[in-house]
């Protein structure tokens, strides 16, 4: 080798670079030195940042939820009426005027009326009586093939009759409709309507008064609470509380069948405020309908306003009419009664009745011989 060229191999490393490494091994040295900030890792090795894996929502383990259940239309329950029989009336005439047939009048009221049963050997369809209330429904004629043997009274209708005795029904439930009481007791109801005539009233009152015998009376509200006879009555009924019994009549004498509920309410309502005010009487449980004119949606009404019991009869006298107007005469009255009455009956006069007072003695003293004793409806209502 050559001097120049061992000259050039041991030739110094020059400023610039030397300059460079001492700056880069200063970089190291501090970066060696610089602490990890607390809460982090030393950086490792580089990974790709991580996706995040959605939350699985684990399905209900619970029963499939179905639709709410829609509760089926039912079949509508025919609608029954009640016919209170009047003077002239038949079986076939009461009929034909709500387009059904005699048989069908007799097979809804035979558990009633046994002599309308036409499987019994007593059936007597030709006698009917007046005041027997009817159970029927309008345009519709009995399937006699689809009759059994058990009674084939309507169901749509409170019972009628001494099933209903002695039990309100629940608070708010429907008016009980009662045409008697029980057949195999004793007693009788003596009713007395009071609205419009009152001549009689007092001297009728005060005659029940001195014989000892207990009755019920229905008073109008219009009659009972606005008048001078009429409120000298209930006074009278107050002083003999344990003779007498009041029933609603309504206020002012209207056929229900032509009020719609609010109105019902009101003319019971307005009766049973004024007789409170006045005497302090209430007249329920007893509701006696204007006319004895009822269809299916007035005992609903009724009932919910509070009167349990609508209150008709077996035994109607029509003492209220005239002679003049073919009204009957006071034995007309007295026989009526004496025919007619038996066990459970409840009988209907009037106050203001034309001869009702002269019939009074010979009713009693006819009833005390078939062993009939009249009494409150809450003592026939109520069992022995």
């Amino acid at each position: 080798m050559t001097a120049r060229t061992r000259s050039a191999s041991r030739r110094p490393i020059a400023p610039a670079a030397l300059v460079l490494a001492l700056v880069i091994a200063v970089l190291m040295v501090a970066a060696a030195c610089v602490p990890t900030p607390v809460g982090r890792t030393s950086p490792g090795p580089a990974t790709a940042t991580p996706v995040p894996t959605p939350t699985v929502v684990p399905s209900p383990t619970g029963p499939t939820p179905v639709p709410s259940f829609i509760r089926p239309t039912p079949t509508p329950v025919p609608t029954f009426a009640l016919y209170t029989v009047v003077a002239g009336d038949t079986l076939s005439s009461i009929a034909r005027r709500y387009g059904t047939t005699a048989r069908s009048l007799a097979y809804w009221n035979r558990a009633t009326y046994p002599s309308l049963d036409p499987e019994s050997e007593g059936y007597a369809p030709d006698r009917i009586a007046i005041g027997w209330v009817l159970q029927l429904i309008p345009n519709t004629v009995i399937d006699e093939e689809e009759v059994d043997g058990s009674s084939s009274a309507p169901s749509s209708l409170p019972t009628v009759g001494p099933t209903a005795a002695g039990t309100l029904p629940p608070e708010g439930a429907a008016s009980v409709v009662v045409s008697h009481g029980d057949r195999t007791s004793r007693r009788i109801a003596l009713t007395f309507d009071m609205g419009g005539r009152l001549d009689p009233a007092l001297d009728i009152l005060g005659y029940l008064i001195d014989s000892d015998v207990h009755a019920t009376i229905f008073p109008t509200g219009s009659t009972g609470t606005t008048t001078d006879e009429g409120m000298a009555v209930l006074e009278l009924v107050a002083e003999h509380r344990d003779a007498f019994v009041l029933g609603n009549h309504s206020w002012s004498h209207p056929d229900f069948r032509e009020l719609d509920d609010a109105a019902m309410r009101d003319q019971l309502e307005r009766t049973e405020a004024g007789i409170l005010e006045l005497i302090n009487m209430s007249t329920k449980p007893y509701f006696r309908p204007p006319y004895g004119a009822l269809d299916d949606q007035i005992p609903a009404t009724v009932g919910a306003a509070g009167w349990g019991y609508t209150v008709l009869w077996d035994v109607d006298t029509i003492d209220w009419k005239p002679e003049a107007d073919g009204g009957p005469t006071t034995q007309q009255v007295v026989d009526t009664v004496l025919a007619k009455a038996q066990g459970g009956s409840i009988v209907l006069m009037h106050l203001g009745g034309y001869h009702t007072l002269d019939a009074l003695p010979g009713i009693l003293r006819g009833l005390e011989a078939k062993g009939l004793t009249p009494v409150t409806l809450d003592e026939l209502l109520t069992p022995d």
